[in-house]
């Protein structure tokens, strides 16, 4: 299946701009939402516009899948930019270890639900 009609991609990626809409449109701040939902959802939308991508372009297609390697790596990678050299070069980002927590269960939920 494509990851584009995969449900819980399009739940993640519908559930993080209504976010979105409700913080910079809107002005409307749940504190713990604002907080940790984007945090979240980041690794199941990036990771799963980046799968599909690859199944355009890779020769398996749409039998193409990450391996836990790949996920993990692109957790490292976002825990490692966003909550250690952001914060180090600009005062508006701020490290915060629970982001690194949400990052890792969205990959979770990346591999589970939507890379198969």
């Amino acid at each position: 299946m494509s990851v584009l009609k995969n449900p819980y991609f399009v739940v993640a990626c519908l559930l993080f701009w209504v976010n979105q809409y409700l913080e910079k449109v809107q002005g409307i701040y749940l504190p713990f939402i604002h907080a940790y939902l984007d945090d979240l959802l980041a690794m199941p939308v990036v990771l799963g516009i980046t799968l599909q991508v690859f199944q355009w372009i890779h020769p398996k297609k749409t039998k193409f899948r990450f391996t836990p390697v790949q996920v993990i790596v692109g957790w490292l990678y976002f825990s490692f930019l966003f909550e250690f050299l952001l914060p180090k070069w600009s005062d508006i980002y701020v490290a915060d270890p629970i982001d690194v927590l949400m990052y890792g269960l969205g990959c979770l939920l990346f591999y589970r639900l939507i890379n198969r």
